[in-house]
């Protein structure tokens, strides 16, 4: 798969998640095979402002090839801005942007999964993002729509095919499903139909690489991007490479080999975040990920999670049964799930489907990432 000059193999893209695919994590998928491997949000009001916990976000490991940061903005001068920052500071090789987040503090301002019902904003984000960027590469990740009585993606996609962005990847999902029911893999078939130009990737329910076959045979996509399914388990990654690489073989460890990989994941946020409390503190949300299936009393799990200390952390992992095999039946959905009632969105978006304002303040409170 070809996105701009970049050539992936296998056609794998880690989902950009908040709060999950900082640095140390994408180390840990990146050692487990090859792929696109980006980084959390970034709004990119608080690129160019150059807010500081956003500029420790962007930065990447010496390894890290080839650099993906995925922005978020809703205007097209700030998100021009921001790309052309991060072309002339050579801060990333590819830039994706985020049209697919359904959370409320983003929706009811008029971003995220919201913001591709207005067509006229979206292009000229598109468009300014595309004129900015120079030799890098703009993708885009978005969802169907913004429920099922208004769908985008078809638009979204000819949109971006037309501004000159090199692929797209569909979450085929609306925002009002948010992460729960079934995918919808028939619509990412009907958008690789819609744009057969640029690669399609799909997004949705990829719990194993079996999944992740059985996504591209379906629907003819280029590539998947994988999300939720590889919380706590970085070595699907691996999986993925045997997989597209006709391999049989899928990583099993034992609980001792997960106990290595969760001690060297808390050490890595220590380090980027110097400060080993709050790194600790970080880290406690990934445990139950990590532990799926596998056989540990309550107590052991209480105490892991609520570690304080790295060393607090190292001696409950030693109490782990390390040589208890990888459980059974545990490609299985991990991570939050659930519809909502109701997409939140600005007042009157649903009016007019063509106009361009969005609220000054839409990245006020996210600001950072």
């Amino acid at each position: 798969m070809k996105i701009g000059p970049i050539e992936v193999w296998p056609p794998v893209v880690l989902a950009p998640m908040a709060g999950i695919t900082n640095a140390p994590f994408r180390a840990l998928c990146r050692e487990q095979g090859a792929g696109l491997f980006v980084c959390e949000m970034i709004t990119t009001r608080a690129l160019v402002e150059r807010n500081p916990r956003t500029l420790r976000m962007v930065r990447f490991a010496g390894s890290e090839s080839p650099r993906s940061i995925q922005l978020y903005g809703v205007d097209p001068d700030t998100v021009g801005r921001a790309v052309k920052m991060i072309v002339e500071e050579d801060l990333a090789d590819h830039i994706d942007l985020n049209f697919g987040c359904p959370v409320p503090k983003v929706t009811k301002r008029g971003g995220g999964s919201a913001l591709p019902y207005k067509r006229n904003l979206l292009r000229r984000i598109l468009r300014a993002a595309v004129a900015n960027a120079g030799p890098l590469p703009v993708t885009m990740k978005m969802r169907k729509g913004i429920d099922e009585d208004h769908l985008t993606y078809l638009d979204a996609g000819r949109i971006a095919v037309e501004e000159g962005v090199a692929a797209i990847a569909l979450h085929a999902r609306t925002a009002r499903q948010h992460y729960g029911g079934v995918a919808d893999w028939d619509a990412i078939a009907r958008l690789k139909e819609a744009v057969p130009e640029v690669p399609v990737l799909g997004n949705g329910d990829i719990w194993s690489a079996d999944d992740a076959l059985r996504m591209v045979a379906a629907t003819g996509c280029d590539g998947v991007v994988v999300g939720r399914g590889c919380l706590g388990r970085p070595w699907l990654f691996k999986d993925l490479a045997n997989a597209f690489d006709g391999s049989p073989e899928r990583a099993r460890p034992t609980l001792g080999e997960v106990a290595a990989v969760m001690a060297r994941h808390a050490e890595g946020l220590t380090d980027c975040f110097d400060l080993e409390r709050y790194a600790v503190t970080d880290f406690r949300k990934h445990v139950g990920w990590y532990l799926k299936g596998f056989t540990v009393g309550s107590e052991l799990r209480r105490a892991l999670g609520t570690a304080e200390t790295l060393d607090g952390l190292r001696e409950s992992l030693a109490r782990l049964e390390h040589d208890q095999p990888w459980p059974p039946n545990t490609d299985t959905p991990r991570g939050k799930s659930g519809e909502r009632s109701k997409v939140y969105l600005p007042d009157g978006w649903l009016d007019d489907q063509w106009d361009c304002d969005v609220s000054q303040d839409a990245e006020s409170d996210i600001s950072g990432g």
